[in-house]
């Protein structure tokens, strides 16, 4: 079995590598261009092109950022390159970090991927901390410190952070007989994950027809996980996600979820768990803030304001991106420029104003983009001051170098396999072997 994973796992990583072509990981080109590869370092009208790597949705051409600073600054062409899952993205990414060669001019790196980064590719990129115009007070001090090394070089700006909430259908909840107020709806919940396990049962029983109370068990998971300080390593460095009580706790909370049918047999951002969001095939979706983006992209124009957002029952934090400049792009200085523009307090709050991703800058808190701010799927909601109090009771986690290793491990490789007749201990048993093996690596 282990066999397998290994070799299904070694060949998804070389076809994401494989892919790259001239530019990396131009899996789904989206510039709005000509260079449909986002490599070239000019056009025939003797523009400059910044090519930029995501994953994801990360919003910064649905916000109009992109069209914004082409205007400011005309003769800059952004192209960007995005792939779905950050799990296809990042192998590929570290590949070519490793070797300095294949990297476009701007790179996004997850959360989960950061201290990785920071600790063995930092020599690779450029220290934004000395770009002009960037300011440490204007972020999170914690999200800051993520991406800046032992010895005081910053090797990433952050964009977001993912202050958790739960967002829910209230159509589906009303059918139900739940109610639809954010303010009760966080209520009945209040203080433990364990009680959400308790209101899905209660939407079960009357639940519409075709319909799950939750999307999937990796997304039930992923926000437990978020409400813990320490995860899968302690402060030390040390991998601790076997021996610490709260992941097996968190994992044994989904499963029971999963067995008693809460959750659809789904893994997130995958074609048929996207479709899920377009028929309206779940009631309730564990949701930092950029996942209103994602149901956005996903959903059908029919389902705009109908959705809301509820305090989750504890505080946590779920994702969150950083933008870092590699030293062998081919346009440097002005990918810093950009970068330190895209990251300014004011672009994050038009960027959540628009596509929901929360700021990482607190100077953006107050301004009205954030405090004001409403979103297209759940109508006239102020959503700003929700995330705002989120972000503020979310604890400050350690993060691991192979956090994101872990958390894919005890999700795909773990309880879902519950959603397919596997027991509980069978799942665990599961996801441990094959995190081990892939951390002995």
């Amino acid at each position: 079995m282990r066999a397998r994973i290994r070799t299904a796992r070694k060949a998804m990583v070389v076809a994401a590598v494989a892919s790259l072509g001239a530019g990396l990981l131009a899996g789904c080109a989206d510039d709005g261009g000509d260079d449909s590869s986002g490599s070239s370092s000019g056009d025939s009208s003797g523009k400059t092109t910044i090519s930029v790597g995501l994953f994801g949705t990360m919003g910064f051409k649905e916000a109009g950022l992109y069209d914004e600073y082409e205007k400011l600054n005309p003769k800059i062409k952004i192209a960007q390159n995005v792939v779905e899952r950050n799990e296809n993205y990042y192998p590929a990414l570290l590949n070519h970090l490793t070797t300095s060669s294949g990297l476009l001019d701007v790179q996004a790196v997850e959360v989960a991927n950061i201290a990785e980064v920071t600790a063995t590719q930092a020599d690779k990129l450029e220290d934004m901390s000395k770009v002009s115009g960037v300011n440490k007070s204007n972020w999170l001090d914690w999200k800051w410190q993520q991406a800046t090394t032992k010895d005081g070089k910053t090797i990433g700006l952050g964009t977001d952070v993912g202050p958790m909430a739960i967002c829910y259908r209230t159509d589906l909840f009303k059918q139900a007989g739940l109610p639809t107020d954010p303010a009760e709806v966080g209520k009945l919940w209040a203080g433990d994950w364990a009680k959400v396990v308790d209101v899905g049962e209660r939407y079960k029983a009357k639940a519409p027809k075709g319909t799950f109370f939750m999307d999937s068990p990796g997304g039930l998971l992923n926000a437990v996980l978020g409400s813990e300080k320490e995860k899968f390593y302690d402060s030390s460095g040390k991998v601790i996600y076997k021996s610490n009580p709260a992941i097996k706790a968190a994992f044994d909370l989904t499963a029971e979820a999963a067995e008693k049918g809460l959750v659809q047999s789904q893994t997130q951002f995958q074609p048929a768990w996207n479709s899920t969001i377009a028929n309206n095939k779940f009631a309730a979706i564990a949701c930092p803030p950029w996942m209103l983006g994602t149901i956005k992209g996903n959903a059908k124009p029919e389902a705009a304001g109908k959705w809301a957002v509820a305090a989750a029952p504890k505080g946590g934090n779920w994702g969150g991106t950083f933008l870092t400049v590699p030293k062998s792009g081919k346009n440097v200085k002005e990918a810093q420029k950009f970068v330190a523009w895209l990251t300014a307090p004011e672009q994050q709050a038009k960027l959540f104003k628009v596509q929901g991703s929360f700021p990482s800058s607190p100077p953006a808190y107050t301004m009205p983009e954030v405090t004001g701010a409403t979103n297209e799927m759940t109508g006239d909601q102020q959503i700003g001051s929700i995330f705002a109090d989120l972000a503020k009771a979310a604890p400050v986690q350690v993060i691991g170098p192979k956090d994101q290793i872990i958390q894919q491990g005890l999700s795909d490789n773990g309880v879902i396999l519950v959603t397919k007749g596997k027991s509980a201990e069978e799942a665990w048993e599961s996801a441990t072997k094959s995190i081990d093996n892939k951390l002995d690596q």
